[in-house]
């Protein structure tokens, strides 16, 4: 998969709310009602990352996720990012 230019990723970032890309990654925080719905969300989640075989590197405190994606193959981002991304837009968004 090929790595994108900035330029680009930009301009995907348009179509994700609330995504920014930082440190190399392109990343969200979420917010939920409390622990369990965070986990849960999770747990969906992880479904969708072992389907694509492309997994986060989150981080969960009490009612908070945060999610960052990156291909690490390519050393930077890629459309698998971004795939993932709607995926977990389309969960985060059905919750």
């Amino acid at each position: 998969m090929e790595k994108l230019s900035d330029t680009a990723i930009q301009e995907k970032l348009r179509d994700l709310n609330g995504w920014s890309f930082e440190n190399e990654t392109i990343q969200k925080k979420y917010t939920f009602k409390d622990f369990k719905e965070a986990f849960s969300v999770m747990t969906r989640i992880a479904f969708e990352c072992e389907a694509l075989n492309h997994h986060p590197d989150w981080s969960n405190v009490y009612n908070s996720l945060t999610v960052r994606l990156n291909t690490h193959d390519a050393n930077g981002i890629t459309e698998k990012d971004f795939n993932l991304a709607e995926k977990i837009e389309a969960i985060t968004n059905g919750s």
